[in-house]
């Protein structure tokens, strides 16, 4: 697995890119019209409850405007805040304050609601099962949307596609599971392998090659409990396949011991922050 470290300098790049687009090519034509140069106190305020991240990201969007603006965090990533709750209080420049903050506000939102999302399945599944991200990012941004996921609780899954083997069903469709399982297993070179499987039949066909985890794709409560029991000694197992808040109690009573999530990163509501003046 790829290691995730989101280091200032990245944080900042990342920053600096959103500034520009925000900012080409006239600068806030709107904060231009303030024309004092007036010190001011900001309150971050969230409004709903939430899991907050991207902290990092809101600092360097206002210090990369103006280097005299005081970021003061109130609450760090990974922390878990009430509605109404004081995230940050941020002291400078007005207008420099105002040019910012929709920059800041915008990875903060997106951030946290991923990190809220996450612990939202975190919490229903128990400790027995992890709840892992999967590739469904949006381009560019999967560093940070992983960060988030793990803010929340969750598991990262393979970070690209050198990471791990992952057999799906278009690499099945296209050549013989057994063959492809077998190819993987002689060209391993230390990488983990996992094998999809969408039905029981599939999984009798690849039990006891030495491969390391089953996804289970798509099934059935009731298909998933049995592959789970067919797999467990061998593999590691995994589910998958429109898991939602409501199903996911269900498929963690299975025994699987993870299940991947795409909703936590690619539909992951923004949590509402507001900056008062």
């Amino acid at each position: 697995m790829s290691q995730i470290k989101l280091s200032e300098n990245f944080i900042k790049s990342n920053v600096k890119l959103a500034l520009n687009e925000d900012l080409y090519p006239s600068g806030d034509i709107t904060s231009d019209l303030i024309k004092d140069n007036k010190i001011i106190e900001a309150k971050l305020v969230s409004n709903q409850d939430a899991v907050i991240g991207g902290l990092l990201f809101v600092k360097y969007a206002f210090v990369l405007i103006d280097k005299k603006i005081k970021f003061i965090a109130k609450t760090k990533d990974g922390s878990f805040v009430k509605r109404n709750s004081i995230i940050a209080i941020i002291k400078g420049n007005k207008k420099n304050i105002l040019i910012a903050e929709r920059v800041a506000l915008n990875f903060l939102s997106h951030i946290s609601g991923i990190a809220t999302k996450t612990n939202q399945f975190v919490k229903l599944v128990g400790k027995k099962c992890k709840i892992c991200c999967t590739r469904k990012t949006i381009p560019n941004l999967r560093v940070i949307q992983k960060y988030a996921v793990k803010l929340g609780g969750g598991t990262n899954h393979r970070f690209n596609l050198s990471d791990e083997f992952l057999i799906k069903d278009n690499h099945i469709a296209s050549a013989n599971l057994k063959k492809l399982v077998s190819l993987a297993i002689k060209n391993k070179r230390r990488k983990k392998i996992t094998v999809e499987v969408d039905t029981i039949k599939q999984l009798k066909k690849i039990i006891g090659l030495k491969f390391d985890c089953v996804l289970f794709d798509n099934m059935t409560v009731k298909n998933l409990k049995l592959g789970v029991k067919l797999a467990k000694k061998y593999y590691q197992t995994e589910a998958s396949g429109n898991i939602n808040l409501k199903k996911i109690k269900s498929v963690a009573k299975t025994g699987v011991d993870r299940i991947s999530v795409g909703g936590i990163t690619h539909s992951a509501p923004a949590i509402d922050f507001k900056l008062e003046i």
